[in-house]
Formats: structure tokens, C-alpha cells, sequence
């Protein structure tokens, strides 16, 4: 993920050889991927490489949530159902499990992403961890808090403040999107 949010600033800073090496660790995978909806590696092919075009051409206004990995399987994902869609074809219903597990990868990064934020949480001392988690699964103000736990207000605002700079630090730069 770091690696991902490292090649996302050199790419929209212009840098080639950083896209020529996104490019080079990704159009096989997504030509193959592509492959499983459209059957044509020709067309796999020219759909990849649109991908990649669009990527260099709007690099300045990418809006990557999670991963450069995700945001091109996604694309790719995208780019092939509307040229099935534009094309008159259909994806054969015996196809559905491939294409499945791939869908499934987006939603591994968030269940990993949950992962990491729930240990960040556990990792936090008991007073931040009790504060924070009060804060923000029970959904109770700062002076609920305050009240409920018979300290400031200010008290509060520290340690949400606290746990918050844990967290982050816990997720690394990662996640530095977040923030």
C-alpha cells in the first residue's frame, strides 16, 4: 500500500518511468482478467492499454480510494462490461464463479482494512480506547463522554486527539488518504 501511495505521487508529478513500471506489473494481469468477460485477447488488449492511457492522461485528478491494484481491476472490470454492453454480448452465467472471486478482492482490502483499524483501536491505552470508542461506536458528544466518565471536556478532546494520532501512526503511511 505504501508502494501504491509512493508511484500514485510520481505518477501525477509526470514521472514515466514510474508509469512505465505500473504498466509493466499490471497489463498482463488485467489483459487476462479482461480476457474472462470478453473471450478476444485482442480486445483484452486494447481495453488494458485504454486503461493505462486514461490513467497517464487524468493522473492529475485520479481519485484512488484504496489501491492503484484495485482502482485498475475495477477499471478494467468497467471498460469490459460496457464493451460487452456496446457490443451486444453476454457473459456466460458458467463464468460467474471467475468472475466472482475477482470481485471479491475489493472487498478483502476493505475487511483487511477493518482489520488494521480494529488492532490500531485494541493497541490504544484503556482510558484513550474507552474514549475513542465512545466516541465513535456510541456515538456519544464530548460532554456525554465527559459526563459519563466524570472528567473535562478537554480531558475528551485529549484523548479522541490521542487516539486518533495512534491510530494513525499504527496504520502508516498506508492509509495517509484518511487524514
Amino acid at each position: 500500500m505504501q508502494d501504491d501511495i509512493f508511484m500514485l505521487r510520481l505518477i501525477r508529478a509526470g514521472d514515466q518511468q514510474a508509469f512505465e513500471y505500473l504498466f509493466k506489473t499490471y497489463f498482463v494481469p488485467l489483459c487476462r482478467f479482461i480476457r474472462i468477460y470478453v473471450k478476444e485477447n485482442g480486445v483484452a488488449e486494447e481495453l488494458a492499454l485504454d486503461i493505462f492511457t486514461s490513467v497517464w492522461e487524468k493522473r492529475d485528478n485520479l481519485d484512488i480510494k484504496l489501491t492503484l491494484k484495485s482502482y485498475l481491476f475495477q477499471s478494467a472490470r468497467n471498460r469490459a462490461m460496457n464493451y460487452l454492453r456496446d457490443n451486444d454480448r453476454f457473459v456466460a452465467i458458467s463464468d460467474w464463479s471467475v468472475l466472482e472471486r475477482f470481485e471479491v478482492d475489493d472487498s478483502l482490502e476493505l475487511k483487511e482494512l477493518e482489520r488494521l483499524i480494529t488492532e490500531a483501536i485494541c493497541s490504544l491505552p484503556d482510558r484513550c480506547r474507552e474514549i475513542f470508542q465512545k466516541s465513535r461506536t456510541e456515538h456519544l458528544s464530548n460532554k456525554e463522554i465527559a459526563e459519563s466518565l466524570n472528567v473535562s471536556v478537554k480531558n475528551v478532546e485529549a484523548q479522541i486527539t490521542k487516539a486518533l494520532k495512534l491510530i494513525k501512526n499504527y496504520l502508516g503511511d498506508s492509509y495517509s488518504y484518511f487524514w
